[in-house]
């Protein structure tokens, strides 16, 4: 609307299994690497999935205090580490800045779950006499994360968690659009992050049938659109964008990357884990998201999709793309970048905008990689950006996120102009 405040992204911060900041996951992104590898974090060896994607080469204490790490659930780690590089990037000047007008909404779609199964297994191990960490509680609750960047830096803005499965970081960065817009905010700290790669995590997932067991090939597992494809990568990590007023960015000189211009959500109303399948929800919710940014189909140029590779939900994502988009869908670029990040859960919606931000940027799309055999029920004369890169000028890019019990969340991002 004309009378809303317009919103910018002027910092990003990204912590994932195919790099420990935005440069490398940019690069990493655009070279189709893939970050699916045995697992690390526990033995995993009588469990039917042995990969995911983890984060590598990661340090707690090269970032945060041992003492202070030592408090915090590693989704929370890997939030605050995110949001600094965010933040640093951003070039905020906190020390002369309104810090009541700057919030952090973050999203996870589960939160410590690492740290509720280890205090678990510990108290079923015992005598059974309650002896638990005086930090279970506050590591475990998913809203820690957005209080501890608060207490960081001494945000007093708007603060608080999105949970909504897969949709989670998506639903964050909406809401601190809107809170901007509707002038309750200048600035917002906004993503999410995941740590699921647990005995939980995996056991749980397995139990569903939704991740791949490609044990033998754990790079080639995450095949969106393939015909072979048989479920998601497990992945972990965080992505942080600082979304900001523009004329409060104007005003300091910021960099703005892009400009945030709509978000649109959705329920299936469907099934608690699959979605319905004609992509009913899928199409509403892209539907909203172009209202919201009073856009035409034809205008958007790229679609970061969902694309978990899983047997129905690519082909939900599909037919949806097809209503939605008519015969525009065959000059879009979809792209599936869980090819190789795997599924952040809570924390996708954020890296796959920052992937998009970065498309606009340079003019570059991710690929969608691991695509081997086509699928007959999948239309494959579109575009899927498949096996390499592709440069493209871009204007517009929308990114789709969908979450277990139907929640859908969509997002518009704009190259900036003044």
């Amino acid at each position: 609307m004309n009378n809303q405040r317009r919103v910018v992204i002027t910092g990003l911060g990204a912590l994932t299994p195919i790099g420990n900041n935005v440069k490398e996951y940019w690069k990493n992104l655009i070279k189709g690497v893939s970050g699916a590898a045995p697992i690390t974090h526990f033995d995993a060896s009588k469990f039917k999935t042995q990969f995911a994607c983890e984060i590598k080469n990661f340090e707690v204490s090269d970032y945060i205090p041992r003492k202070d790490a030592r408090k915090m659930d590693r989704f929370t780690q890997y939030a605050v580490v995110a949001a600094d590089e965010a933040v640093l990037h951003s070039k905020l000047d906190l020390k002369n800045d309104n810090l009541d007008r700057i919030g952090v909404i973050w999203g996870s779609g589960i939160g410590g779950l690492e740290t509720f199964q280890n205090e678990m297994i510990d108290f079923a191990g015992g005598d059974g006499t309650p002896r638990f960490n005086p930090f279970f509680i506050p590591k475990m609750i998913a809203d820690i994360a957005a209080g501890s960047i608060s207490i960081k830096y001494g945000f007093r803005g708007p603060n608080f968690a999105t949970v909504s499965a897969c949709a989670s970081s998506s639903n964050a960065i909406i809401d601190a659009m809107n809170y901007i817009r509707l002038n309750h905010a200048d600035v917002m700290v906004s993503g999410g992050s995941e740590a699921t790669v647990t005995i939980g995590g995996i056991g749980g997932f397995n139990a569903l049938r939704a991740i791949s067991t490609r044990n033998d090939d754990p790079k080639t597992a995450s095949r969106p659109f393939d015909k072979n494809r048989d479920g998601f990568v497990s992945g972990e990590g965080a992505g942080a964008i600082i979304l900001e007023e523009l004329e409060h960015a104007k005003k300091r000189g910021a960099t703005i990357y892009a400009e945030i211009i709509g978000g649109g959500l959705s329920a299936d109303a469907y099934h608690i884990t699959a979605p319905h399948p004609e992509g009913l929800g899928a199409k509403l919710v892209m539907e909203n998201c172009l209202r919201d940014a009073n856009i035409q189909p034809e205008d958007v140029d790229v679609i970061n999709v969902h694309g978990t590779a899983t047997p129905l939900g690519d082909i939900a994502e599909v037919k949806a793309i097809q209503q939605v988009f008519g015969e525009h869908a065959y000059n879009l670029n979809i792209s599936a970048t869980k090819s190789m990040t795997g599924h952040l859960l809570g924390a996708a919606g954020a890296i796959e905008a920052i992937a998009s931000v970065l498309s606009i940027k340079n003019g570059i799309i991710p690929p969608t990689i691991n695509h081997f055999t086509d699928d007959d029920a999948i239309d494959n004369k579109l575009n899927f950006t498949f096996n390499k890169a592709q440069k493209r000028n871009v204007k517009i890019a929308m990114s789709n996120t969908f979450g277990f019990g139907g929640h859908n969340a969509c997002i518009l991002l704009k190259e900036f102009n003044n």
